[in-house]
């Protein structure tokens, strides 16, 4: 096992990058994520032993937004299998930003390239087992409860609701995939699942236990249980080092190297074998819509403590 951080590290190292914070812009495009205030930081590493450390305003709850397109890929998988889910979306690396159609517009049939990119989790979102909007989104959730034996964890229905009345551009693209038959029934419904699961509330504590489940290779680190199959915890760390900081996955790959997923809200994931999981809150987002923040403090543990993977 690598060496362990310490509490005090993360202090510091949260403390002395405090002053990026204001060096990128908060999401507005969904208008609840507006409201954020791009100073509220916050850092938890979470273990394979069960040793939790964090600094910063670790009780501060953000939405999940893109880093559940990873949770909601390994409970497809798990409803599906591979190959349903991956002969509908693809599994290449994208160099196009996240919300882009283009991809759509150029290709017969108009197959997502993966599941990170916007067009993918949607489509993705629409495999979930579920005769409701609803059920779905609780199935979800309760997965979500599963992996950080937490039950509190629940969708800020501010935020979805928000999300909802905005997503002109995630309609387009669902309308796309529904003509190529990549997605089933309603537009709205799934839509609505989507906006339900990116509204999924979290602090950075819960959610560097749900990167350390996918760092334990997908079972529950107090009970020893399999949640997520070997082999489909394996599949989704490898998206999150190949398309997981959206079209900036590349650099972030040469200058970190750990598999990690980011979320406009400004929240990062990371998960690490043989170490656990990382998660940093910074809402401050890059012109890639990335955490300044959480990038440059994942950029310093890495290279401090020799964390690549590669």
């Amino acid at each position: 096992m690598k060496e362990k951080i310490t509490s005090r590290v993360l202090e510091s190292c949260l403390e002395n990058l405090r002053q990026y914070a204001l060096d990128g812009k908060v999401a507005d495009y969904i208008p609840a994520l507006s409201k954020q205030n791009p100073e509220d930081l916050a850092v938890s590493i979470y273990y394979l032993d069960g040793d939790c450390i964090h600094a910063g305003k670790v009780e501060k709850c953000f939405t999940l937004q893109s880093i559940s397109k990873v949770i909601a890929l390994a409970l497809a998988l798990i409803d599906n299998g591979e190959e349903f889910v991956f002969g509908k979306v693809g599994m290449e690396p994208s160099g196009d930003p996240f919300h882009s159609i283009y991809r759509l517009e150029q290709n017969e049939p108009s197959r997502p390239l993966n599941p990170m990119i916007n067009a993918g989790a949607l489509a993705v979102s629409n495999m979930i087992k579920g005769s409701t909007p609803d059920e779905r989104v609780g199935r979800l959730l309760s997965f979500i409860h599963e992996m950080t034996g937490d039950q509190s964890i629940e969708v800020n229905q501010e935020v979805a609701l928000s999300e909802f009345k905005s997503a002109f551009l995630n309609r387009s693209l669902l309308y796309y995939l529904k003509q190529d038959g990549v997605i089933i029934g309603s537009v709205e419904e799934t839509l609505d699942v989507y906006t339900k699961q990116c509204s999924i509330d979290v602090n950075v504590q819960q959610l560097s236990k749900i990167g350390a489940l996918f760092a334990n290779e997908g079972k529950n680190l107090q009970s020893g249980r399999q949640i997520i199959p070997k082999h489909f915890a394996r599949i989704c760390k490898t998206f999150m080092v190949t398309c997981g900081m959206y079209d900036a996955s590349g650099s972030f790959a040469i200058k970190v190297g750990i598999p990690a997923k980011s979320g406009v809200s400004g929240g990062v994931v990371a998960s690490l074998n043989s170490f656990g999981g990382i998660a940093v809150y910074g809402p401050s987002l890059d012109e890639k819509g990335n955490s300044v923040v959480g990038l440059k403090l994942l950029e310093v543990l890495s290279n401090r403590y020799d964390l690549s993977i590669f």
